[in-house]
């Protein structure tokens, strides 16, 4: 696919309506604007469940939600397949990081995104071929 994969903080700070995340958001945006992006199943669960996380300052209604994950469901979405769950184990066990970085790791890879856009990853990181890319960096 050779086109980026985004982690779920991209699709979080699409949507901030936080002080100070202005210019994440604007980021992210355009990064969402991109026709070719690639995530997961996991990651779609993830925003789902920190948009409408009641704590959150500026949380979303589930069926606001459910219009922005349908949304999302434009870009190519890996499923969480036994495969990926193996390979995501053995990545957790090389690079000593946790399995929900790994199985981000392996879905971008599953999909044949060699970069994955993250500011929760180590900026600059390659494990084994994915590269991490912090669109976030310098803002």
């Amino acid at each position: 696919m050779s086109a980026p994969f985004v982690d779920t903080n991209v699709l979080l700070y699409a949507i901030s309506r936080e002080d100070g995340e202005q210019a994440k958001r604007e980021r992210a945006n355009a990064v969402l604007r991109e026709r070719r992006l690639g995530l997961s199943i996991q990651v779609l669960q993830e925003f789902y469940v920190q948009a409408t996380r009641q704590t959150r300052q500026d949380a979303i209604t589930h069926e606001q939600a459910l219009l922005l994950v349908e949304a999302f469901m434009r870009f190519q979405v890996k499923e969480i397949t036994k495969p990926l769950m193996r390979a995501a184990l053995a990545t957790r066990a090389r690079f000593r990081i946790s399995y929900w970085d790994a199985a981000i790791i392996e879905a971008a890879r599953a999909l044949g995104c060699n970069v994955v856009l993250s500011e929760d990853l180590s900026d600059g990181q390659d494990y084994a071929g994915v590269r991490i890319e912090n669109p976030f960096a310098g803002l």
